[in-house]
């Protein structure tokens, strides 16, 4: 009898069924992929060429043909452009009309082109107070009094090192260059030469800056600068800002450095040579407005970039910076605080730090209460002194003696508005260094 055969038949478990699934898809997948890798994209059509491709073309074929000896298409494209150089007006015209005509006809047969609108989401800005600081550690005695002779002294208190670029990009979107304000808080709050001496400390009177005339006036600066159509270097200045010497050549430079790294940046790394017209005569640069300057270039760069004419954001960003620090309160009514001015130097990397944190907790920006400062600036000490009950606080030099500028503590200040006399209280509102004016019961 024959032995009994048995079949064994494996049954698969849901293991192995769920493997082989897997690697079923996983198959389907690659083959998707290796599809898409050998599917050519579309090529759009393209860009017509100019007068010297279609002469390069026809002069390397004859050049080739005549020439079996030469050593190939870089020795031909060589003769070609010689070739090319040589050649007059008249006798490019048959390429330059060819080219034309190919290029007309493009662009009536081209599909318009619909460019994708594009978000700022990150500042590009020449704008860099970390520079000028590193610069400002390393004065003498001598040259930092130089620095306030011109009046420039407020720069010497610059606390702040970097931009909080969130930020400044924030305000960009809500500077109104028409109007000159910003649209912060449900408030139209206006920015004024006044506002720029307040927080920057720089004079908001005096004659206007000008930065245009003859170019033969600044020759010779332009020479001493090594100044290029791009500009003037930034690192040449600091170079020249290394020197212990505190002369005339000392503020020129300074006083680029400051305008090219801080004050009136624009677009480019390099200082604008435009500068050195107003730097000719160095006894009377303190007698410029340069708070009017500022305000008006960061106006002026503001539209530039909003225009598409440049990529960078040129202007003093810091000053819109600390502006919107000291004009919106983040706090409640506080304990009492005092008003130091300028606002530069009362916002270093510390007291920054801790607005931001607060600004995070409360949900970002925009979200504070505009607060109203007393401005003294401008005006005359004992005009200030009859306005305040008790005495001012000592004076703080701005390197301007005729503007003195003191600080404020709490205070009682009366003012008329025509229907009688009105009593305020200066009270702090818990934000370092700023003040509210409210209306008394």
């Amino acid at each position: 009898a024959r032995p009994a055969t048995f079949l064994v038949v494996q049954v698969p478990n849901e293991g192995d069924i769920a493997t082989e699934k897997r690697k079923a898809e996983e198959q389907v997948v690659s083959k998707e992929k290796r599809k898409k890798k050998k599917k050519k994209k579309q090529v759009a059509t393209p860009r017509p060429a100019c007068s010297w491709v279609y002469f390069s073309r026809e002069f390397i074929k004859e050049y080739i043909a005549s020439h079996p000896e030469s050593s190939g298409l870089k020795a031909a494209t060589k003769a070609a452009s010689d070739a090319w150089k040589s050649m007059s007006l008249e006798e490019k015209a048959k390429y330059t009309n060819r080219a034309r005509e190919v290029w007309d006809n493009y662009l009536s047969t081209a599909p318009a082109r619909t460019p994708k609108p594009r978000k700022q989401t990150k500042l590009v800005t020449r704008c860099s107070p970390g520079r000028l600081f590193n610069v400002l550690q390393c004065l003498t005695p001598e040259q930092k009094a130089a620095v306030k002779s011109m009046g420039f002294g407020s720069l010497l208190g610059l606390r702040c090192r970097t931009l909080r670029r969130s930020l400044c990009l924030w305000l960009l979107e809500r500077f109104n260059t028409t109007r000159c304000s910003l649209e912060i808080c449900g408030e139209r709050i206006p920015l004024s030469t006044k506002d720029v001496e307040l927080v920057m400390g720089l004079a908001a009177s005096g004659k206007d800056v000008v930065n245009s005339g003859p170019d033969d006036l600044i020759a010779v600066l332009r020479h001493s600068y090594n100044a290029s159509n791009r500009g003037i270097s930034v690192r040449l200045l600091e170079e020249r800002l290394a020197a212990p010497e505190a002369g005339e050549d000392f503020k020129r430079s300074f006083v680029l450095y400051a305008l090219g790294t801080l004050l009136s940046p624009t677009a480019r790394l390099d200082v604008s040579p435009s500068f050195l017209h107003f730097l000719t005569n160095m006894d009377v640069v303190h007698q410029y407005n340069w708070g009017k300057f500022l305000l008006d270039r960061l106006v002026r760069e503001v539209s530039r970039f909003r225009q598409g004419k440049q990529r960078a954001v040129g202007g003093c960003l810091l000053f819109l910076q600390l502006f919107y620090y000291e004009s919106i309160s983040v706090h409640g009514l506080g304990p009492l605080a005092t008003a130091v001015v300028p606002c530069l130097s009362s916002w270093g990397e510390d007291e920054i730090t801790e607005r931001e944190k607060r600004e995070r907790k409360l949900g970002g920006y925009g979200l504070g209460e505009v607060i109203f400062k007393e401005r003294c600036l401008g005006m005359e000490y004992p005009e200030c002194r009859d306005q305040l009950d008790g005495p001012p606080g000592d004076s703080i030099s701005t390197g301007v003696e005729r503007d003195p500028i003191f600080s404020m503590a709490s205070s009682r200040l009366h003012r008329g508005n025509g229907k009688g006399t009105q009593s305020y209280r200066i009270i702090g509102t818990g934000v370092r260094h700023s003040t509210r004016v409210i209306k008394e019961d």
